[in-house]
């Protein structure tokens, strides 16, 4: 028996885990992930999964009963994303199965470590259309980094812990397990592999040699150098070596909206995001470097713009990132380091001297001086730039901060300057609306002493606002900030840019009143509509115990600046409406 296993038994209110019980499936499930160290799961039960569920009851496990499987999905997705650990999510077969399909594309396109379990018909009725059946092996392919589909109870220990290591090594992802309700009531005798061999599956973490001697080369001559730092840096918990990367090669830093957070915003190297709606002077980095290091970053169409050939078109990039097969997937790439950028980066730190970029450096200073974020502000109308910057000056950068997509998404990560890894919560690839709110719950329950905001608009947040449910029943803390234009902002903003003002099928004015919603599900709400009524609200929510919802009442015009429009290349910005 491993010494994991052995520190596990007897742990309170944990049943002991006996090699060679006769289990069922649904008692050896629970025994594998107590074993895996789950302590939270997410879900919604239902008739396929009940065998499970009676396992549960009175058991070690926290399970959170959100009101929806498409909020227990992104609610175990926020407490991946917050902690690095698997998020483990169970739902029941056909519809419950269904609706976790948009949150697992979610975590796929953004590499976050899942395990979901669904229930199943039994195996003599797959095939016939049987009450709530669905393939859900064959819908999830496509989105999963594997499934799993379990036909004899004996496998079942295998493949959980095939699932956790896919999940949490190489480059994450969600792994999908669906249990036939046969295999959940057949008994077999429990046990437990301590390794795991997958045939085909080799996860290396460390580079070569030669790839980190290349990568040093490759950066040691350049004047202008720029680092890209992605998601891969938060994934792999490189932040302190990339910190300490960019001080000693005096290279400065551009995070990936994907990477906030993974370099603090507020260092005199952090140039901001690049791209759609990133900072000017990133950009200009990024159209004048001589050399583009990517660091666990995708070089995706929000940054090129699609137009890969007039992308960084004086550097060379270097581009390092744990899944080979992104490595020049995008863009020309002159280096590729295959490994993850945490022990890329420790290998490379002995070997790296500083750069002569001090005429670099100050050429980008004196572009952020001339050209930051900027909105025209206003005394008596409330700004959405200016609820996130009162966001960020009450809480110091220091909160978690989650959020849906759209416009509010952009301002958040423009003005709320991250100094954490883990700290911005966000659907990058998928941009999922619905996400914000629920995400915010898990990051909450993985961090119940830091403060946690879920800045969410007000089309979003009514895709998933019944989970104000688990505020009030667990009293957990959440702070949600409404965006509320009373409109689909981001999609007026570009038929008001791009369809000649053509609003069409974008007015939310006939949204519930927020305030009495919070009230309804017992949670406190509060609103502002002026700059002096959001700072009072806001001081009131923070100094709340409890869970708040605050309805921002902002400018419906407010669009987000600077801007690429698609299709055009990073050196035709336009800065603002003027």
């Amino acid at each position: 028996m491993s010494v994991q296993i052995a520190e596990l038994q007897g742990k309170s209110g944990m049943p002991p885990v006996r090699f060679g019980e006769e289990l069922t499936g649904a008692e050896t499930l629970l025994r594998c992930l107590i074993l895996e160290q789950v302590e939270y799961i997410f879900g919604y039960p239902g008739g396929a999964v009940l065998p499970i569920y009676d396992s549960l009851y009175g058991s070690y496990f926290k399970h959170i009963l959100t009101r929806h499987e498409q909020g227990a999905i992104h609610a175990a997705d926020g407490y991946a994303r917050a902690t690095g650990k698997p998020g483990v999510v169970i739902a029941t077969s056909g519809p419950g199965a269904t609706n976790l399909v948009t949150g697992i594309a979610t975590a796929q396109m953004d590499s976050v470590p899942l395990v979901c379990i669904t229930g199943n018909v039994a195996q003599n009725l797959i095939g016939t259309d049987a009450f709530q059946e669905a393939n859900i092996t064959g819908i999830t392919i496509p989105i999963t980094k594997h499934s799993y589909f379990v036909r004899d109870v004996r496998d079942l220990p295998r493949i959980v812990k095939e699932a956790f290591h896919i999940a949490t090594t190489g480059r994450p992802g969600p792994v999908l397990i669906d249990i036939p309700k046969d295999v959940s009531n057949a008994k077999a005798p429990f046990s437990y592999p301590e390794t795991v061999e997958i045939r085909g599956y080799q996860a290396s973490q460390v580079p070569s040699d030669e790839d980190v001697q290349a990568f040093v080369a490759a950066i040691r001559e350049a004047k202008r150098p720029v680092i890209l730092a992605g998601g891969g840096i938060i994934s792999a918990g490189a932040d302190r070596e990339l910190l300490a990367f960019a001080e000693k090669t005096r290279i400065p830093v551009i995070n990936t909206f994907m990477g906030l957070g993974g370099f603090p915003g507020v260092h005199e190297l952090a140039l901001g995001m690049p791209g759609m709606h990133g900072s000017y002077t990133a950009n200009q980095a990024l159209l004048n470097a001589d050399c583009v290091i990517g660091l666990g970053a995708r070089f995706d169409d929000r940054i090129t713009m699609g137009r890969t050939r007039e992308f960084a078109p004086k550097a060379r990039i270097v581009h390092v990132d744990i899944d080979p097969a992104e490595l020049g997937k995008n863009v020309a790439t002159a280096v590729k380091v295959a490994g993850d950028v945490k022990s890329t980066l420790q290998k490379a730190l002995p070997l790296v001297t500083a750069c002569d970029s001090e005429a670099w450096i100050a050429q980008l200073k004196q572009w952020q001086e001339q050209h930051p974020y900027r909105y025209k502000r206003d005394e008596q109308v409330l700004k959405p730039q200016a609820v996130i910057e009162l966001l960020y000056r009450t809480t110091n950068g220091e909160a978690i901060v989650t959020t849906d997509v759209g416009q509010h998404q952009m301002w958040v990560a423009q003005y709320y300057k991250f100094k954490h890894a883990r700290s911005l919560i966000s659907s990058g690839g998928l941009g999922t609306m619905g996400f914000g709110f629920p995400a915010a719950i898990g990051a909450q329950i993985a961090h119940p002493d830091r403060t946690v905001i879920a800045v969410v608009g007000d089309g979003g947040f009514q895709m998933t606002s019944q989970e104000l449910a688990i505020l009030a029943q667990y009293n957990t803390p959440v702070k949600v900030a409404i965006i509320n234009n009373q409109c689909l902002g981001m999609v007026r903003q570009w038929q008001q840019l791009f369809y000649d003002n053509r609003y069409s099928q974008i007015d939310l004015t006939h949204s519930p009143d927020f305030v009495k919603l919070a009230e309804a599900y017992g949670v406190k709400g509060l609103r502002a509509t002026t700059p002096q009524e959001a700072e009072d609200v806001w001081a009131e929510a923070l100094r709340h115990d409890g869970p708040v919802v605050v309805d921002f009442r902002v400018a419906q015009e407010e669009n987000v600046y600077p801007m690429v429009a698609a299709g055009n290349t990073l050196d035709q910005m336009v800065l603002g409406d003027e």
